[in-house]
């Protein structure tokens, strides 16, 4: 790994992801709970939904990595992260399509397999990653702009194994409104950023263990 200080890419890079987050968080702000009917806006403003969400959690690697790299390169790792859930909502656009009005049990069943998912050793592993960017970065280094770019899709696909669980409780039962997406982001940063937080996201998936037992009753 090269050891380039770059003071001037990591303000570049703070910047860009602040300005990014801000920008898509009053995107939704003026959206309200209302997603856009047709496949191209409906998957726009989940883009600008998951850069919201996600980009405050990621901002340690992307800091870290400018540190280490040019300004363009470190727009390229965070373009690379949002890819990855862009094409998330591929997947999340087909659910949302077919389950407008999900009944209860379906409601439930989402809940617990996501509370249990938050439980298991995977999700424990990527979270590991994205917790700790030093390490990813150390172990995971490619150079050049097609290498920041394929490190920015790599972290993101760690992301999506630690969050997916999340997000399917965000399109199936919180119907992607405003307060779900506050409320998931929210976890989000706890699990990555704060020091307890493995133990954080395991105490939420046993909540929402019981929340879906209480929907399933």
């Amino acid at each position: 790994m090269q050891a380039v200080a770059a003071p001037r890419s990591v303000w570049f890079a703070g910047g860009i992801v602040a300005a990014a987050a801000a920008a898509c968080w009053a995107l939704l702000l003026a959206m309200g709970d209302a997603m856009p009917m047709g496949a191209g806006l409906w998957l726009g403003a989940w883009t600008a939904m998951m850069a919201a969400m996600m980009l405050p959690s990621a901002s340690p690697l992307v800091l870290l990595y400018a540190k280490r790299s040019t300004a363009v390169n470190s727009a390229l790792l965070t373009v690379g992260y949002v890819l990855v859930w862009a094409a998330v909502g591929l997947a999340a656009y087909q659910i949302d399509m077919r389950l407008p009005d999900p009944g209860n049990a379906v409601v439930a069943g989402v809940l617990i397999a996501a509370g249990i998912y938050q439980l298991t050793p995977l999700k424990t592993a990527c979270l590991k990653r994205c917790r700790n960017p030093m390490d990813f970065l150390v172990t995971r280094w490619r150079a050049g702009r097609v290498g920041a770019l394929k490190l920015g899709v790599e972290h993101g696909a760690y992301c999506v194994g630690c969050c997916w669980a999340l997000m399917g409780v965000l399109v199936i039962a919180g119907a992607m409104s405003l307060i779900w997406v506050v409320a998931i982001a929210l976890v989000v940063a706890a699990e990555k950023l704060l020091p307890r937080g493995p133990l954080l996201g395991r105490l939420g998936g046993i909540g929402l263990l019981v929340a879906g037992i209480v929907v399933a009753l």
